[in-house]
């Protein structure tokens, strides 16, 4: 796992002062451990004073989700722009009469 983000050790750190064991805030983070996870992990806390480990472990695997979502969706984005590139080049074009962006 890549190392911890400076948003994941304020999220371990927020996890700690709110009470969870070190093990379970060390869990969360390496999880959660680039600043987007880890600034949509603060967000959701910031509308709870308390909530159960297991509600904090089931939004870590939604940001997870949607991060993998989010992920896939650009690697089938780049992959559509090098598909449509080949085409035109196929029809002897230099490159598609529109903007790919």
């Amino acid at each position: 796992m890549k190392p911890k983000s400076p948003m994941s050790q304020e999220l371990y750190e927020i996890l700690l002062d709110r009470g969870y064991e070190e093990p379970f805030c060390d869990l969360i983070t390496k999880n959660l451990n680039t600043d987007f996870t880890a600034n949509r992990m603060i967000g959701y806390l910031s509308y709870y004073a308390a909530l159960p480990e297991a509600e904090i472990v089931d939004e870590m695997l939604s940001i997870l989700s949607d991060r993998n979502r989010i992920m896939q969706k650009k690697d089938m984005e780049a992959t559509n722009a090098k598909l449509n590139q080949l085409m035109w080049e196929g029809f002897g074009l230099e490159e598609a009469p529109y903007d790919e962006e």
